[in-house]
């Protein structure tokens, strides 16, 4: 392992894009298997998956509003280096996976049902786990929280641990009451504009301001935030009128009578401490009620608590280990 790396496989920041050029993405490349998919509606979606020396079991990441598969290939190699294998897919919208083609600009997110994104999970359950080694567990982050929320609680037997970054159990409505929300949005889908852009977004303009983002690793941004303006698939930057609604949506099924308690593996959600991106009220009514569900309060976090700066990534990114670990038979 490179001296520019801690004990878990995390890069030094001192070192960050030295190391991820020589030393971690070679790694990667070296074991990924890339496969399609057919998700909800026989759309295909983009996975790839690792393959760990002598596994433990297997970690499935799912990605946040606007992310991919690709933004997480420190957290990837990390949980290689401790003996998981991984698998990761691009969310329809995203990245690499199905686009709708009426939807012609490459900085919008657009999906017409949320369910469609739990059942694109269950088809990459289906066709991408069945062949990695067991136990499988789940690493979810934000909107990838909310997707894989809904998928315990219809699916309670697949994952035997969950690891919940920032769940998105609740968007942040920027002050926008909850029901005037939904009212904009149906509106705007009434009159033919559910796949145009919420009125508060601006499309992707190129390299973005980390003092307004949702990180606090300055290398970890500035590394992702040139590999974003050079990958034109990368450029997911706002919503639709009809993803925003769905994502209002969302918190009444997560949060419906009985649904969290239909979670039968344990559940750890970790809490960001400046998030500007999700509620943090939500988070706590969803966790308490799941029946083997923890809650972590991060300090000196963002909403993308996996790229903080050394000093809250390293000991929140061991305790996510940890937790994994303890799931071994």
């Amino acid at each position: 392992m490179s001296e520019y790396l801690n004990g878990d496989g995390l890069i030094l920041s001192a070192h960050y894009e030295q190391t991820m050029t020589q030393t971690v993405l070679p790694f990667l490349k070296e074991r990924e298997k890339e496969s399609q998919v057919q998700g909800d509606g026989g759309k295909p979606l983009y996975c790839v998956s690792y393959q760990a020396d002598a596994p433990k079991g297997t970690v499935l990441i799912v990605h946040g509003f606007t992310e991919n598969a690709y933004k997480f290939a420190e957290v990837i190699y990390s949980l290689l280096q401790n003996g998981f294998s991984v698998a990761a897919y691009d969310q329809r919208g995203h990245g690499r996976s199905w686009h709708d083609p009426k939807v012609t600009d490459p900085s919008l997110t657009h999906v017409g049902d949320f369910n469609e994104y739990e059942r694109d999970l269950t088809a990459v359950c289906d066709a991408v786990l069945k062949s990695m080694p067991k136990p499988w567990m789940v690493f979810a982050h934000s909107m990838g929280g909310a997707v894989t929320s809904l998928f315990l609680e219809r699916h309670p037997d697949v994952f035997s641990r969950a690891a919940l970054c920032a769940p998105m159990i609740a968007a942040n409505r920027g002050g926008i009451p909850y029901a005037m929300g939904k009212l904009i949005c149906r509106a705007a889908k009434l009159f033919g504009q559910g796949k145009k852009r919420i009125f508060m977004s601006k499309p992707y303009a190129g390299p973005e301001d980390f003092a307004t983002s949702c990180a606090t690793g300055r290398e970890r941004f500035d590394w992702y935030d040139k590999v974003k303006a050079e990958n034109r698939e990368f450029h997911n930057n706002g919503p639709t009128y009809s993803w925003t609604l769905e994502s209002l949506k969302v918190t009444k099924w997560l949060l419906a009578e009985g649904a969290p308690e239909r979670i039968a593996c344990p559940v750890l959600l970790f809490t960001a401490d400046e998030d500007n991106s999700v509620l943090p009220k939500e988070q706590e009514m969803f966790i308490r009620r799941v029946k083997n569900g923890r809650r972590v309060f991060v300090k000196g976090s963002r909403h993308e608590i996996y790229r903080s700066a050394d000093d809250v990534l390293f000991p929140w990114w061991h305790a996510v280990l940890e937790f994994l670990k303890s799931g071994i038979q």
